[in-house]
């Protein structure tokens, strides 16, 4: 007899080494493999899948408001880059450079974009002219290059893909009601399709986007209490405009700057998915962007008429859902360990017991619950518990970010937190970037996450300095 294909791989447990297992989850779930550059990562098949669903969802969200894709190009000239003081500074370590066009040197060097803003002035420039012909609302997917030192796939890479939206208006305030609008799509993104929680609220100054006047972010918690910055909306007023020279004529009949805002997500989101909701036995993916939301397996198939009928479901739910029916020659077992490590948020066991009672047996990924459910509604239950999974992974996430957000009211009790408790720090700044510096060194990287928009009083004093605060500010780790 044939030796069976062995068992899914053990995973390192998360409390033993959670870089490990991330490492692990990512690899043996085959959603990316190395390549021969340096940080750079090949998407396989089913982390693609996973992109494909959030662009897909991001990408309709968009269109309802209005946005319409365009794609700009893959270099930009230095002259180019240099046009905007702040931002070419703030870009400058992770920039790679093309300096040869085959075996001869180019004449000016040429950026790999970090980001698009540049891009989109050169054009904005030439297509805007009048008040009539705002706002422009583009946004464009695509890939960057930044040249991180330290690399982790999807978290931090040399090249990765995303969204970046680039808008030009007519008023200041209308460019400050976008940006906010697009930093709320993405919480409602996170909060309705990704089932995360997040922190959400305004950067500091030193935090800001290089050229911004306003940066915005998203913060969401990871199991083991360090933050990610899960998108970010900038503001940039008529800076950009003015260094690009991009004027329009207004109702006055006189010439004006328009008022710009940039806002964009990335492939880390997916980094963000698996260490949010992640376990020790791997993947655990929100159902409405799992590539897989029902893995059928059939039960002692090689008994008559299983097979058949799991086929003959397989067809009927894949009108209405993303399915896979496994019915290869390896053990029910492995198939279970399979689909739990990939994720799926609903495995459906079908064997002739059940064919006698006209029934399944779904599964939740999510808490291993075993529904029992006649083969007459199966669409409608599915439905149902798929939501369930939804809420239930989205209540443990909420969960996790309230145990690991705690309130220091002084400076010794902000670095006894730092030190021992991971996750957010709740506490009083007094508006000095200086505190912001001397409380990272001191802790060995804990920085400020944003200025939430709804504030706490905890104090009336900064927890570093002891001047009058300022804000309530969420502080942490990051990736």
């Amino acid at each position: 007899m044939a030796q069976q294909k062995k068992m899914v791989e053990a995973i390192t447990s998360m409390e033993e080494d959670f870089s490990k297992w991330y490492t692990d989850v990512v690899k043996k779930a085959e959603l990316t493999d190395y390549s021969s550059v340096r940080g750079c990562m090949v998407i396989r098949p089913y982390g693609y899948a996973i992109w494909e669903n959030i662009q897909k969802d991001l990408d309709a969200r968009f269109k309802k408001t209005g946005h319409e894709n365009v794609y700009m190009p893959l270099f930009i000239p230095e002259s180019l880059l240099q046009k905007e003081k702040d931002h070419v500074e703030g870009f400058a370590p992770e920039v790679a450079w093309v300096t040869h066009g085959g075996s001869e040197e180019l004449a000016e060097r040429l950026c790999v974009r970090p980001t698009s803003e540049t891009l989109f002035c050169e054009h904005y420039a030439k297509i805007i002219n009048s008040y009539r012909d705002l706002p422009k609302l583009y946004n464009q997917w695509c890939s960057v290059v930044r040249w991180e030192k330290t690399t982790r796939p999807f978290l931090r890479s040399a090249e990765f893909l995303w969204q970046e939206g680039h808008t030009m208006h007519e008023t200041a305030e209308e460019a400050q009601e976008e940006t906010l609008r697009m930093l709320h799509i993405y919480a409602d993104f996170y909060r309705e399709t990704l089932a995360i929680p997040a922190v959400i609220g305004r950067k500091t100054e030193k935090e800001k986007f290089a050229g911004a006047q306003e940066t915005y972010t998203i913060e969401p918690m990871m199991h083991n209490g360090v933050a990610l910055q899960g998108g970010t909306s900038h503001y940039f007023g008529d800076g950009f405009a003015k260094s690009f020279d991009i004027t329009f004529t207004g109702r006055d009949n006189s010439q004006q700057y328009p008022h710009q805002t940039s806002w964009g997500v990335s492939t880390r989101v997916i980094g963000a998915i698996i260490m949010v909701h992640g376990d020790d036995n791997g993947l655990v993916l929100p159902p409405k962007i799992a590539p897989i939301q029902v893995a059928i397996i059939p039960i002692a198939q090689h008994k008559p008429g299983v097979l058949e009928k799991a086929r003959e479901l397989a067809g009927r739910l894949a009108e209405t859902f993303r399915v896979k029916l496994d019915d290869s020659d390896n053990s029910a077992g492995w198939k279970f360990s399979e689909y739990e490590m990939k994720g799926v948020p609903l495995r459906l066991e079908l064997g002739p017991k059940d064919i006698e009672k006209n029934q399944c047996v779904l599964v939740r990924r999510d808490n291993r619950e075993k529904i029992f459910v006649s083969l007459d509604n199966l669409e409608e239950e599915i439905v149902k518990a798929l939501q369930v999974v939804h809420d239930g992974m989205y209540e443990k996430a909420l969960q996790n970010l309230k145990e690991k957000t705690f309130v220091a009211r002084s400076h010794e009790e902000f670095l006894d937190l730092a030190a021992n408790h991971p996750g957010f720090i709740k506490a009083m700044w007094c508006g000095d970037s200086a505190c912001e510096d001397k409380l990272k060194d001191e802790t060995g990287g804990v920085k400020s996450r944003c200025i939430p928009f709804e504030e706490e009083h905890l104090s009336d004093v900064c927890v570093c300095c002891g001047r009058p605060s300022k804000h309530m500010v969420y502080w942490g780790k990051q990736y």
